[in-house]
């Protein structure tokens, strides 16, 4: 019973701090946009197959969901998610035309836009899959924007 006890609360723990990274993430970007414009901040488009793409989730899980991640980027940036989970055909059609719209031709795609709304960077985000490797990049990204 205690082992039952210590595994649920541990589980329990190890959701909340999910939940909680979670919420630094918008899913529009015509909103996240707007708030990037509003608060004169950049904002970082997350393009992804949740439940379906393996570098995606292996982001995710790595980075994107971790609030040392998201802690530390949102200070800079507003995070906006743009899913297609081929699991829910309504929110992948939508988000589709997002993709289109942007010319993302795969994912993990990652757009950088000024706050403006204007794109000054974009690449492949597992091409960072560590928390720290991934937040050099869009520091770097927006040092690179400021200079040009």
């Amino acid at each position: 019973m205690k082992a039952l006890i210590i595994t649920a609360t541990l589980a329990l723990v190890a959701m909340s701090s999910s939940v909680f990274a979670g919420e630094a993430w918008m899913t529009d970007i015509d909103a996240a946009l707007a708030k990037g414009k509003q608060e004169n901040k950049p904002v970082l488009a997350e393009f992804t197959g949740s439940d379906w793409c393996p570098p995606c989730m292996m982001m995710h899980k790595k980075v994107f969901s971790k609030s040392a991640f998201t802690q530390v980027a949102s200070k800079s940036y507003i995070l906006v998610k743009i899913d297609i989970p081929q699991g829910n055909k309504a929110l992948y059609e939508k988000n589709a035309k997002v993709l289109s719209k942007y010319k993302v031709e795969g994912v993990p795609t990652v757009i950088l836009f000024n706050s403006e709304g204007k794109e000054f960077d974009r690449f492949i985000a597992s091409s960072f899959p560590s928390i720290q490797s991934f937040l050099s990049k869009i520091d770097q990204s927006l040092k690179k924007s400021k200079m040009n």
